[in-house]
C-alpha cells in the first residue's frame, strides 16, 4: 500500500475510533416538527422556527441522513425536521433513533404540529393532545363511482371485503393504530388547559360562519384524536369518513379531532426502535393545532375550499405555529425543570 494511503486509513481508523468512544449526548426531550419555510430563523416561520428562536436551539448538528439538520440546545432539548409525509417522518424518525451521537433511552419525545381540525370538536387555533394516532392510508379502495349501493365510503380496511366489517380485527403491529401513554397524555393535558392561545379578527369571522357550539368557540386545549394520512384530504364527506375510520380502528375508543401526515411513521419508527432499546414509547406525547378546519365552511364546496387551504396562508397559520410552541413547550420546561424525578418516573404516573 502506498504510504499516503496507508497514513489515510490509519488517520480515519484513528477518527472513527475517537468518534466511537465519543460519550453519547443524554437527551431529555426530542421536539419532532415536520417541515420549515426557509431558514430555522428571521424569516416565515414554519413549524420548527419558534423552537429554534424562543427554545434557543442554537447548536446545529449536521444530520446528513435526515431530512434536515438537528439542532440542539444547552438543556438536552433536541429538535428536528421530519419532512412532509409518513415516509420521510419514518426515515428520519429511525436516522435520529439509529445515531450513535445521542443517548434517546430517556428521552420524551413531543410531536408538535399544525393541523385540519373536525369543526364539531374544536376551533381554529385550538390545541389537541391525542391519545390515540390512526392511519388513514393502509386499506384497501375502489373508485367512488363503483361504490356498491348500501356502501359508505370506498375504503375498506385492510383483510376486509366491506367498509367497517365486524368483527373488527386489527393485526398487531401493521400500523394501523397506536395507543399511546394515556396517564402521560393527561398529564400534559392537565398542564396546559389554561394556556392562552392567539385569536384575531380572521378566525373569529370564519368560525362564526359555522352553526357548530365547539368550531365557533375562541381557541382552546382540548383531548382529540388524530388521523394521519400522506393524502392531504379535504371536506365534509371526507370528515365524516375520518370519524368512522378513527372509531372503527379504535373499537369506539377514539374520537377524531386532528388531521395529520406524518404521525404514523414517526410512531413507526419509534415502535421498532423502542424494540432495539433506544427509545421508550411510554413518552411519547402527540400535539396537533388547528391552522384549518378539515371540511369547507357553509356556502362553499370542498374543491373550492380545498382551492383556499395553501401552505401559509390558512386562516391560522400563525396562530396554530404560535400554540404548538406555547403549549409544547410548557411541558417540555416542565420536563426540563423537573429532570431529576422525570428521568425515571414518568409524569402521571406518580
Amino acid at each position: 500500500m502506498p504510504r499516503t494511503a496507508l497514513l489515510s486509513t490509519i488517520l480515519s481508523i484513528t477518527i472513527a475510533g475517537a468518534a466511537a468512544q465519543e460519550k453519547p449526548l443524554p437527551v431529555k426531550v426530542v421536539v419532532v416538527t415536520m417541515f420549515e419555510r426557509g431558514a430555522d430563523t428571521g424569516d416565515e416561520p414554519g413549524e420548527f422556527q419558534y423552537w429554534v428562536e424562543r427554545s434557543k436551539l442554537d447548536r446545529i448538528i449536521p444530520f446528513p441522513q435526515g431530512y434536515r439538520d438537528l439542532r440542539v440546545n444547552h438543556d438536552g432539548v433536541l429538535g428536528i425536521v421530519t419532512g412532509v409525509g409518513t415516509a420521510k417522518a419514518a426515515a428520519s424518525i429511525m436516522a435520529l433513533g439509529l445515531d450513535s451521537r445521542f443517548d434517546l433511552r430517556k428521552a420524551y419525545w413531543l410531536v408538535a404540529g399544525i393541523a385540519g381540525i373536525d369543526p364539531a370538536d374544536g376551533s381554529l387555533g385550538s390545541a389537541a393532545w391525542a391519545e390515540w394516532v390512526v392511519d388513514g392510508d393502509l386499506g384497501h379502495e375502489i373508485d367512488a363511482r363503483e361504490i356498491p349501493a348500501g356502501w359508505k365510503t370506498g375504503f375498506v380496511p385492510l383483510r376486509r371485503s366491506v367498509p367497517y366489517e365486524q368483527p373488527h380485527q386489527t393485526d398487531a403491529g401493521q400500523g394501523e393504530v397506536y395507543h399511546l401513554n394515556a396517564a402521560l397524555m393527561d398529564w400534559a393535558f392537565n398542564l396546559t388547559r389554561n394556556v392562552p392561545l392567539a385569536d384575531n379578527e380572521a378566525m373569529r369571522n370564519e368560525r362564526n360562519q359555522f352553526d357548530i357550539p365547539n368550531a365557533r368557540r375562541p381557541p382552546f386545549v382540548l383531548k382529540g384524536d388524530q388521523l394521519a394520512s400522506s393524502t392531504f384530504w379535504h371536506g365534509r364527506l371526507l370528515n365524516q369518513w375520518a370519524n368512522d375510520w378513527v372509531r372503527y380502528h379504535t373499537d369506539g375508543k377514539g374520537n377524531y379531532v386532528t388531521t395529520a401526515m406524518e404521525d404514523t411513521g414517526t410512531l413507526q419508527s419509534l415502535t421498532f426502535l423502542a424494540k432495539a432499546g433506544r427509545a421508550d414509547l411510554a413518552r411519547v406525547l402527540v400535539l396537533r393545532t388547528a391552522s384549518d378546519f378539515d371540511q369547507q365552511r357553509p356556502g362553499m364546496t370542498a374543491a373550492e375550499s380545498l382551492a383556499q387551504n395553501k401552505i401559509g396562508k390558512y386562516t391560522a397559520y400563525l396562530p396554530a405555529l404560535e400554540a404548538a410552541w406555547r403549549v409544547g413547550n410548557t411541558v417540555v420546561t416542565k420536563l426540563v425543570e423537573n429532570w431529576k424525578v422525570y428521568r425515571d418516573h414518568l409524569p402521571g404516573e406518580e
